[in-house]
């Protein structure tokens, strides 16, 4: 069985994820700052493990056995969070590396929905966010980045995809439907090896999210 390392699990499109996966009896281990968080959350078996993700000493001592590593992270320290994670897999001779991002660090947003995108998220986010997927994009590993549109709490799983070089498609997607998409990429991790995945429901095109 794969065994799993979700790296920032309190997050809310990480916590989707891990319940879809201990409902698949996955062998999965729990990665957060104040692991306390996650007590109460419905984990199954999964070892919990309190660290920092920019500590390299952390995520070498969280990756032992580890098959796959999911990073589910943010701050504005993500280019070092990105540079950790690189190391760590590195020393521990972990190649699958499935990579949350967002969308426009390539500014591949097109018409009016990538000119809001930018006002939104250029101040000190998107900058960083690129600097980060450049680190995992030059390592060795077997990257996947994905880049979800605007998120929303729909309980629906509905989405389309776009490449590195193709420009985004639509404005928004449910984290219910990003998550459902990360589990495939565990479930099949010989997919989208080296690639960077933009993600979005399909026909939201717009000038800017529907609900926003």
């Amino acid at each position: 069985m794969v065994k799993v390392l979700i790296l920032g699990a309190n997050g809310q499109i990480a916590r989707l994820a891990t319940a879809q996966l201990v409902d698949a009896k996955a062998d999965l281990r729990l990665f957060l700052r104040n692991a306390n968080r996650l007590q109460s959350e419905k984990t199954g078996r999964a070892e919990i493990i309190d660290g920092d993700a920019a500590n390299v000493a952390d995520l070498t001592q969280a990756m032992a056995g580890v098959d796959v590593v999911y990073a589910n992270l943010a701050g504005h320290n993500i280019e070092q969070q990105a540079k950790s994670v690189v190391a760590a897999m590195t020393q521990t001779g972990i190649k699958r590396l499935i990579w949350v991002s967002t969308l426009g660090i390539y500014d591949e947003v097109p018409g009016k929905f990538g000119q809001w995108n930018h006002q939104m998220l250029d101040d000190g986010y998107l900058p960083t966010y690129a600097a980060a997927a450049k680190v995992i994009e030059t390592s060795e590993l077997d990257y996947t980045i994905i880049r979800p549109a605007w998120l929303d709490n729909k309980d629906e799983v509905d989405y389309e995809l776009t490449q590195k070089g193709e420009a985004f498609k639509g404005t928004e997607v449910s984290r219910k439907s990003v998550a459902t998409y990360i589990v495939h990429l565990i479930n099949n991790p010989s997919e989208q090896v080296r690639r960077s995945v933009g993600i979005n429901k399909p026909n939201t095109d717009g000038d800017k999210p529907a609900w926003y």
